[in-house]
């Protein structure tokens, strides 16, 4: 089902945002491209938007500014992930071999986040919902389908994410070298080690997979817009997909899913 209506069980990606240094300018092209409204927010939420489709929240756009005596935040996508307990999750975190970046702080009255990064150096948030669950609406087109981490050591972020979350990773049959994430026996999310067309000095990431109803006219629209294709489309197990960046320089895939099989 598109739209959410339980609650993300913890561990699982539940929310995505990307921190721009053009917030404006990103909104719009993600308007563009995938079909969002937003706007840029109120002073109190730091100006954040939380972007919809079809009314339903999908995804959170932030503007890339210096906090405090932090630096401004890169131009990424950050996938979170849900939790019962944002303070004993980040316990977990660094128990497990993990780095917490941003502590646990309130989100007024919509939830507990933090910032961290796994030993391989991806770097994740958490999000515990309060008043706010996280995405309203995924796996249709426009929406979030899929998160995927590309690790240097898989090993290694395997052990963590199940000591930190109780994922369990298992190879996905069909796909040589790549891993489902699986929550509660439900599939999350992938993992696979660094894909080879990366550059070698490419640090561990989480990806984030919006569903496209056509990937070839998705890319189109990238290009149009002043983003680029770093992958052009391509057919693979899952369906049609390509990697890209937006004209502010964040990646993210797109794919056409092929249709679920029914049992």
């Amino acid at each position: 089902m598109p739209d959410v209506t339980t609650p993300y069980a913890p561990g699982t990606p539940c929310w995505v945002d990307l921190a721009a240094p053009d917030q404006q300018a990103a909104i719009d092209f993600y308007a563009g491209v995938l079909g969002w409204t937003g706007e840029i927010g109120p002073a109190e939420t730091g100006g954040y938007a939380v972007c919809q489709l079809n009314g339903k929240p999908v995804a959170g756009i932030m503007a890339a500014v210096p906090m405090g005596d932090q630096p401004a935040p890169p131009t990424v996508w950050t996938t979170y992930l849900s939790s019962a307990d944002a303070d004993a999750t980040a316990r977990s975190v660094e128990s497990a071999g993990g780095t917490v970046l941003m502590p646990v702080m309130d989100v007024m009255t919509l939830g507990r986040m933090c910032i961290a990064a796994d030993p391989t150096g991806a770097v994740f948030g958490v999000w515990q919902p309060v008043d706010f669950p996280g995405a309203g609406v995924v796996n249709e087109s426009g929406a979030l389908i899929w998160n995927e981490l590309n690790t240097s050591e898989r090993s290694a972020a395997s052990a963590f994410y199940k000591a930190a979350f109780g994922i369990e990773t298992s190879e996905m049959e069909g796909a040589p070298h790549y891993y489902s994430l699986t929550v509660q026996g439900n599939p999350v999310g992938g993992m696979q080690p660094m894909p080879e067309h990366l550059p070698a000095d490419t640090p561990s990431h989480w990806l984030t997979y919006f569903a496209v109803a056509d990937a070839d006219a998705a890319v189109a629209k990238v290009t149009a817009a002043g983003g680029s294709a770093i992958m052009e489309p391509f057919d693979m197990i899952a369906g049609r997909m390509a990697v890209v960046t937006d004209p502010q320089g964040a990646v993210f895939a797109m794919i056409h899913p092929k249709p679920m099989e029914q049992g």
